[in-house]
């Protein structure tokens, strides 16, 4: 796979990393915010290089843009 995925800070991110949000981030659908310096867990590489998939405090199935965010 060609994809190199990269956080805010130009760090490569693979599959099952963790990271941290550097902005709080309102969830589209939800009243839920995350806050900044959220830590994400197992995070999940997608075909896109600018999103990864996760699971978040109270949402699952979320879509996170790697500008948000840096390695943990």
């Amino acid at each position: 796979m060609g994809i190199v995925v990269r956080d805010s800070n130009g760090t490569e991110l693979a599959d099952g990393d963790s990271v941290t949000l550097i902005k709080d981030l309102k969830v589209k659908g939800t009243s839920v915010t995350l806050k900044r310096g959220t830590l994400v867990k197992n995070i999940r590489l997608t075909d896109d290089p600018a999103e990864v998939e996760c699971n978040a405090e109270k949402v699952k199935g979320l879509v996170l843009r790697t500008e948000f965010l840096k390695k943990a």
